[in-house]
């Protein structure tokens, strides 16, 4: 498996980088969190805080997420939909 993004996807994640996190709305820039590893079009926006803090991150206990009553699907869903309103 190719572990290296090509031009397309690099692009993609920049893109993704650039949006405010679609957890808190904290603004850019933001992490892009993979939703399925090596996946690069699955990634979601989120702020350092949402994607890897000890309590409230995803990679933590996941707190922001379940304030906002979030999971993964639903977050990507607010990414593609700010993407798709950017272009």
């Amino acid at each position: 498996m190719n572990n290296k993004p090509n031009t397309k996807e690099r692009e993609h994640l920049q893109n993704v980088k650039n949006l405010p996190c679609s957890v808190c709305d904290e603004p850019a820039p933001s992490d892009a969190h993979h939703v399925k590893q090596h996946k690069q079009y699955i990634c979601i926006a989120l702020c350092k805080s949402c994607h890897q803090g000890a309590l409230m991150g995803w990679h933590g206990q996941k707190r922001a997420w379940a304030l906002h009553k979030m999971d993964e699907m639903d977050a990507l869903n607010i990414t593609i939909k700010r993407l798709i309103e950017n272009n």
